[in-house]
This record gives structure tokens, C-alpha cells and sequence, in this order.
């Protein structure tokens, strides 16, 4: 009884503080105005309506100033005082009567637009650098929906709760803090979400910014290359309040990926963001952003409420998702070496104007920082100058210039346990039907998956251990809190060697997490040990051969121990994958992988010594054995061809053959990022890929001792890097050179191989490999240089048609070029279309040596984007 009085009472208590505002937002033609926003100006808030219209914000008793805001509307602002109840307060906003400047209509002159846009992009950098700090509190939802799927993923997906109805849905509410230039500290206090997915970071929706020369790899309409990217159309100027605003139309020159359309709105004299209406696409994925801005304190313009809708199609899986994030309780610190007013001037449009400046104060004298002060005129010239020089500065006095972004991500232990009351206070726009539907379905499911990680009876069989079947389709099983096993399921091919071989594998695993006690939300140290065996039987030569890999992983540090009894491509890199080979085999008879066996026991050791410098080593003792063909199996005989020997052939030897015999090969090397550029992520650094060229150097020798039949020495040195040419291209080139100091005693296994390729596909790196050279025909042990240059175009040739470049396909040109005793200054050329169907790429490529025609070539690979995501 106690315990209901008291509830009672405190539910009173809360009415009576509880009042606010409420009420439903319409357009001039009587429809709901969906997802308008509502600012509050006392508590610096954004709020904003749901589907219908309709919107309720509590606040405490006070008088407040709301301002009513959606594009294509005037906004509309209403004073009115706040009591213990709720004030219904219907609006109905007016079409935006827009005024075009009469200068649009002069035949000759240029747009306003772009006069408009170089002020405005000549402020951008002054924005990103106005504000030292603030403070704010961000909510965010965000709902997804499979609306098709392949018929083929059909019972797998409804197996796991997936199906075309459901609607997968998660909030969060965090306290976020910008200190500048590059900090960003985050705690989520309050988190909605179904199952495991707990990935409610806003910081792609808050911390991006359009003042930024790209956003999400996205060009910015207020970049300093935007020019060179979009066409501005100016559409008329209105007002908000006391404030003129410009609409400017955004066009890509080239439409695509990764550059914007649609509309951006300015206001004018700040020269800042007021909203912006823009779609762009990624990979086939569209994605429409809508965001609202207002002048926080009346000292700068940030985003209150921002909307995004992304939808597309890929493979099959068709998707939407809708996300809203609404920002309150901004507290902004102003960067007090920046003034705060001054006018713009554009010395492109406005000559005389600027000429009366430059005269007028080069006669007083006055320094350009003095007239910042004062507040008088500028030059776009004099303002982008004064930023850059403010930044150098600056980065001068940083502890850690090559930190380009820092974030803290904390998630308050309570996070998961706020209640409804909390939530119906926080949420800007009451939950849908078909949103409390989705979480019901998401609660439902996520007991179910609790219950089955708990071992009750709704636990699928196939979890319950080990099945017969497992052997031939492989399994993992969790044989303890951080241990697994698993049985991977069978591969194998078919080669002249050893027919049809199968490969079989087994791995335990192990973790180790250690947590740091002074500070828990940083990063864990985790280590890992990987057990694995791995049998192969070859079905012609009758023979088991096998090897055991242990691997250790820990932050940085990776050790590896290998030996037994394989079979390896004389070019340790592999350039032919087996099922590659098996196909070309079988139906084209020709045998282009070279096998040779050995014995042998491997020792590696990599070791990340700093952020910079990374250095390995590698020590194997092997018996190695020469290997011959023992099938001459073919799937279609052609008359005129027959299988080659399983001896590679040479320029330099005149036999490949060898005796079998013993070898002590060590290696050490090193790479070098002395550039590199860092992301700190609760005080763990991640390198910023492409930031740094790397350095590469090696040093490979072979030992007399234990028995060795080898003895040489050499050395190669390379760089890596990637250069960008904003979205127009980007440049991978790659250089290395080597040379053998002594080569008194070799094996052909030993020579510097080259990754060449005689197949129609290309399953190897884009850049280091070639796509017409012969396998080992110059392979050497002397010196030798290659050189590998790949340009990434966005717009060339049938990329210039906008439909292909929107299925998201580019062109590109490559050069390889080999030096070696006998490649005659080998060189290829070569085009290519990346990126067919999102996954393929089809090259044309021709060989050429002194000069002189030597082959042409088509290839199919694995789209390069894709390689690059996989070895990242």
C-alpha cells in the first residue's frame, strides 16, 4: 500500500511538471507536413513531427520561443508561455514565396549562383574552425526493411526471424562533445535495439560535415574543387525570420557516384548552411539527405534535425532504411581568435568593389587581422589566406599533427535499462504501429535466441555437437566460453601431379581478452592461437601428405610455426589458384601450375615495432624434392595440344630439374610509413589507409649450415602508394627492384619469381601482377626491376554515357613494365571495366617487348574495390 501511494504521488508530481506543447503541423493545402521541425530557441532543441503531421514536446514551465521550419514552407515562429499542462498549438505553414533577382535575367551575365557559392565556400573552412567546443545531446532512430529477397536465401533468412514484414528498428540518445579541431567524445545514455546489434553510434550522421572538402568520400557543393564537379543554379531568395535565404540548385557535371544532387540553401552575409535537400549515390545504394540548420545563440548555424533515406538493390536483397536524428541542449564556445562578422566580398564579380578595398587599406596600412576585427570588408582571397595561415599555426602547436580525428565512445551502464517513461520523454515523434509492431517481433526473436544461447530445448540440432554429416559439410562448436573448433568443409582440384587431390582441414581456436581496469571503454587487448592441421591425398600418386600451423596473434605481434610434408607452386606467391588451374586443365589442357614437394619446418615473426615501422623475418629449413605428372586425365582433348612436363621453363637455365636436396633459407624485412595518418578511437590508433607511401626493403640469403645445399644473397627495395585525384581518379603505382649479391648455389624455387598469369582469369592483386606474362620464362637471379602503375577513371570513355557510370561501373588503364636479364624491357598496356554487375571487372590488355607486339589478351577478375576491402 505504501509502494502505491508513494508511485501515485510521484506520477502527480510528474504531471506537474510535465507540461509542454502539442499539437499538428500542416501545409497551406491542409496536408500533414511529415517530419517538420520545431525549434525550441531557449533550450537550443530540434524536435520534429511524425508521419502524421502530428508533434509533442514537454517542457518546463516557462516562457519559450518555437520556430515551425520545412522546405518549400515559410517558417513560421510563435511565442507563447508554458504551465504545468500541455498547450495545443495547430499551424499551418505557407508556401515559400521565393524572389528571383532581377540580374537572372540579363542575357550574358553569369548565375548568381556561383557568386553566391564562392562566398559561401570561401567562408567553409572559417566555419569548420569558428566553434572551439560543444556541448549537445543527439537522439537517433533508425528503421530498415528487406522488402525482397532470391528465392534461394528464402528459408535460410526466415530460419533467423527475416522476412518481408518485419521491420528491424533501433534508437539511441547520446551526449556528444566537439572540442576542435578534430575531437569528438561520445556516451550513449539510453539504447533501444533487438538482439545483439548494439551499433548505435551517430557520428556518420552528426560528426560529418558539408564544410568539409568531402563527406563520406563525396565531394562537398562547398569544397574548393566544387566547381570542377557541380553546376550552381540560382532558384530565388526568401525569407526565415530576419534572415535572407538563397536556394541554389547542386548538378553534378558527371553524374554518378559519390557527388551530390539537389538543392542547398544559404543564407546570406553568414555565408553558412540554413538546410540541404540532396540525394547521391554509393555503389548502386541512393541515399536522400535532408538536413535543418539554426543559428545556435545567433553565433552559428549547426544542424538541428537531419533525415536520411537509403534504399537499394544488390544481389538480389532489395532494402530501405529510413534514419532521424534530431540534436538539443547545444552549448557552443567560440573560437575567440576568429571574428565573428565580416563581409564578403567576391573579387570575380565585384572588381571595383574589391580594388576600392585593396586601395583604401593599403593607405592606411591596416593589417588584414585588424579589419577581421572591426568587421569590415574582405576578399575571398584575403579570407582563405588568413584560415590557411591560422591552421598552419595551429598545427604547429599540436602534440599529435598526424592524428586527423579522435574520438572517445563510452556507453553508460544503464544504457539498456531505461524505461518507457524515459523514452516517451525523448523521443521527438511517437513510435508507428508498425514500428512498436517491429520491436515486439524484435523482442520475441531476441528471447528466443537468449534461450537458445542458454541450451534449452529450442537450441537447433546442429548446435547440439557433432553430426556425421559435419565431416563432409564441415561445422564450428564452441568448446568453451573462448574457445572454438572447426571442421572446414572439403576442397581440393585437379592437377598433373597428383589428379585429384582433396584438402582437408581442422582448426582450434582460442582467445584471450584483457581489459583495461583504469580505463574499461578502451579497447580490449585480445590475443589469439590458431591450431591447424591439414591432410592432402593425391589419388594418383597415391600419397598422404600434411603439415600442422600454429599461429599467434596479439595487438601488433603476430608468430607463426609450420612443418610437415606439401606440395608448393615454385613461386611461393601462388599465382595460380587451384580451381583456376583445375578448369584450364580439364577443359583447355593446359597444365600451367609447376608443383615441387618438400619437407620442412617454417618459423615467422612479424612485429608492428611502432605506428610507423613494421619489421619481419622468416627462417625455413626444407628437403626439397623434385615432383613429375602422374595423370593425363582431360575433360576435352584437343589433338594438336598435349600436357607440358611438370619442369617450369626458363630463359636463364636451360632445365629446371634438380636433385633432390636440403635448404636453409632466411629473410628479413622491413616497412616504413613515415607519413602515416592516424584515427584515434578511445585511445587506440587505426591508420588511415593510403596515407603514407610505404617503404619496403628485404633481405632473403641461403645458409651452408645444417646440411644446406644453398648459398646466396639478395636484397629488394620498394614503394607502395595511392594518390587521389579527388573522385576524377586514383593512381595506385607500384616499384620495386632487386638484385642477387652472390647466387653461388641455387635451386630454381630460389630465383625472383614474378606474379604473370596465362589464364583468362586474374585472381591476384590488380597492382603487382601481370596479365600476359608467362609464369617463369624471366625469373632471375640477377637484377631486376617492375614497375606497376593502375589509374582508377570515373569518367573516360563509356563512362561518359551517365547510365553506366550510375550502375556504378569505371574504366581503368594500366602499365606493367618488367626489367630482367632476358624480358627485353617487357611492357604491358592495358583498359578495363571495374565494377560489372558491382563485382566483376573485364580487362583488355597487350604485351610488348623493345617495343615490339607480343600478345593481346582479355581477363576477368574480382572487382578491385573488393580485393582492396579484403586485404584491408
Amino acid at each position: 500500500m505504501k509502494w502505491t501511494c508513494f508511485l501515485a504521488a510521484w506520477l502527480l508530481a510528474f504531471n506537474a511538471l510535465g507540461g509542454g506543447v502539442r499539437g499538428t503541423i500542416k501545409g497551406d493545402d491542409g496536408n500533414p507536413l511529415a517530419f517538420a521541425t520545431i525549434y525550441v530557441r531557449q533550450t537550443e532543441s530540434g524536435s520534429v513531427s511524425d508521419p502524421q503531421g502530428k508533434y509533442e514536446i514537454t517542457l518546463p514551465p516557462g516562457r519559450y520561443d518555437l520556430v515551425y521550419h520545412f522546405l518549400g514552407y515559410e517558417t513560421f515562429s510563435r511565442s507563447l508561455d508554458i504551465g504545468s499542462e500541455f498547450v495545443t498549438v495547430d499551424v499551418t505553414l505557407k508556401s515559400q514565396v521565393i524572389q528571383l533577382q532581377a540580374v537572372t535575367v540579363k542575357a550574358g551575365k553569369e548565375d548568381p549562383a556561383y557568386t553566391i557559392m564562392r562566398k559561401a565556400i570561401a567562408k567553409a573552412k572559417y566555419h569548420t574552425q569558428q566553434i572551439d567546443k560543444y556541448t549537445a545531446k543527439v537522439y537517433i532512430k533508425g528503421k530498415g526493411q528487406l522488402k525482397d529477397y532470391p528465392w534461394l536465401a528464402k528459408k535460410a533468412l526466415e530460419k533467423e526471424g527475416i522476412t518481408k514484414d518485419r521491420v528491424f528498428i533501433q534508437e539511441s540518445v547520446s551526449e556528444i562533445t566537439y572540442t576542435r579541431p578534430n575531437k569528438f567524445d561520445e556516451k550513449v545514455i539510453a539504447v533501444y535495439t533487438n538482439g545483439n546489434n548494439r551499433n548505435t553510434s551517430p557520428n556518420a550522421y552528426v560528426f560529418g560535415s558539408l564544410y568539409e572538402p568531402e563527406i563520406a568520400e563525396t565531394v562537398s557543393p562547398l569544397s574548393p574543387k566544387a566547381f570542377s564537379y557541380y553546376r550552381f543554379t540560382y532558384e530565388g531568395t526568401f525569407k526565415d525570420r530576419t534572415y535572407d535565404i538563397s536556394k541554389i540548385k547542386v548538378t553534378p557535371r558527371s553524374r554518378g557516384d559519390n557527388v551530390f544532387d539537389g538543392t542547398i540553401y544559404i543564407v546570406e552575409d553568414w555565408w553558412s548552411i540554413h538546410s540541404t535537400d540532396l540525394n547521391v549515390t554509393k555503389l548502386g545504394i541512393k541515399f536522400h539527405v535532408k538536413q535543418i540548420y539554426n543559428p545556435i545563440e545567433d553565433k552559428a548555424w549547426l544542424p538541428v534535425s537531419q533525415q536520411f533515406e537509403v534504399g537499394g538493390k544488390i544481389f538480389g536483397f532489395e532494402f530501405v532504411a529510413e534514419y532521424l536524428a534530431t540534436v538539443k541542449d547545444y552549448k557552443i564556445t567560440l573560437n575567440p581568435a576568429l571574428p565573428l562578422e565580416m563581409t564578403v566580398i567576391d573579387e570575380t564579380v565585384q572588381k571595383e568593389q574589391a580594388k576600392e578595398i585593396q586601395k583604401k587599406y593599403s593607405k592606411k596600412g591596416q593589417q588584414l587581422q585588424d579589419r577581421l576585427a572591426e568587421g569590415k570588408e574582405v576578399t575571398r582571397k584575403e579570407l582563405n589566406q588568413m584560415v590557411r595561415e591560422y591552421e598552419k599555426e595551429e598545427r604547429k602547436e599540436q602534440k599529435e599533427p598526424e592524428v586527423i580525428e579522435e574520438t572517445t565512445y563510452k556507453v553508460d551502464s544503464m544504457a539498456y535499462k531505461k524505461d518507457s517513461l524515459f523514452w516517451a520523454e525523448m523521443r521527438p515523434v511517437q513510435l508507428t504501429q508498425e514500428e512498436v509492431r517491429g520491436y515486439k517481433v524484435n523482442d520475441s526473436i531476441s528471447e528466443v535466441q537468449r534461450r537458445r544461447d542458454e541450451g534449452d530445448s529450442l537450441k537447433p540440432s546442429k548446435s547440439k555437437g557433432f553430426q556425421p554429416w559435419d565431416l563432409l559439410i564441415g561445422d564450428t562448436y564452441h568448446v568453451g566460453k573462448m574457445s572454438d573448433f572447426q571442421i572446414h568443409f572439403p576442397n581440393g582440384g585437379f592437377n598433373t601431379v597428383e589428379g585429384w587431390n582433396l584438402i582437408y582441414k581442422m582448426s582450434f581456436y582460442q582467445r584471450w581478452v584483457k581489459r583495461d581496469t583504469a580505463n574499461p571503454d578502451a579497447r580490449p587487448r585480445t590475443s589469439r592461437l590458431e591450431v591447424t592441421p591439414v591432410l592432402r591425398y593425391a589419388f594418383s600418386r597415391k600419397v598422404l601428405t600434411g603439415i600442422v600451423r600454429v599461429d599467434f596473434r596479439r595487438q601488433g605481434h603476430r608468430f607463426t610455426l609450420e612443418g610437415g610434408r606439401y606440395v608448393h607452386q615454385y613461386n611461393h606467391d601462388e599465382p595460380i589458384h587451384h580451381i583456376v588451374n583445375s578448369i584450364t586443365t580439364l577443359f583447355l589442357e593446359d597444365n600451367l601450375m609447376k608443383l615441387y614437394e618438400r619437407n620442412y619446418v617454417d618459423f615467422k615473426w612479424r612485429d608492428r615495432i611502432s605506428q610507423y615501422f613494421t619489421a619481419y623475418t622468416q627462417w625455413t629449413w626444407s628437403r626439397r624434392s623434385e615432383l613429375t605428372n602422374s595423370s593425363d586425365i582431360t575433360w576435352i582433348d584437343y589433338k594438336e595440344k598435349e600436357y607440358t612436363p611438370n619442369a617450369p621453363v626458363n630463359q636463364e637455365l636451360p632445365t629446371t630439374s634438380f636433385q633432390t636436396h636440403h635448404a636453409f633459407v632466411g629473410l628479413i624485412g622491413f616497412e616504413a610509413r613515415p607519413w602515416q595518418k592516424f584515427r584515434v578511437r578511445n585511445g587506440n590508433r587505426q591508420r588511415v589507409s593510403n596515407s603514407s607511401p610505404v617503404f619496403m626493403a628485404e633481405f632473403r640469403r641461403g645458409f651452408g649450415a645444417l646440411d644446406s645445399d644453398v648459398s646466396y644473397e639478395m636484397l629488394e627495395l620498394g614503394i607502395r602508394h595511392q594518390l587521389k585525384f579527388g573522385i576524377r581518379g586514383t593512381l595506385d603505382l607500384l616499384v620495386k627492384g632487386g638484385t642477387f649479391f652472390s647466387n653461388r648455389q641455387m635451386y630454381f624455387m630460389d630465383y625472383k619469381h614474378f606474379l604473370g598469369n596465362l589464364t583468362p582469369f586474374v585472381t591476384t592483386d590488380p597492382v603487382g601482377s601481370y596479365r600476359l606474362l608467362d609464369y617463369y620464362a624471366f625469373s632471375t637471379r640477377d637484377k631486376y626491376a617492375t614497375v606497376n602503375a593502375h589509374y582508377h577513371l570515373r569518367k573516360f570513355l563509356v563512362t561518359r554515357i551517365p547510365y553506366v557510370r550510375l550502375a556504378g561501373i569505371t574504366e581503368n588503364l594500366f602499365v606493367n613494365y618488367l626489367a630482367s636479364p632476358t624480358s627485353n624491357n617487357y611492357v604491358e598496356l592495358g583498359y578495363g571495366l571495374e565494377g560489372i554487375l558491382r563485382l566483376f571487372r573485364l580487362e583488355f590488355a597487350a604485351s610488348f617487348q623493345q617495343g615490339n607486339y607480343l600478345a593481346t589478351g582479355f581477363r576477368i577478375g574480382i572487382a578491385s574495390s573488393l580485393v582492396n576491402a579484403f586485404d584491408d
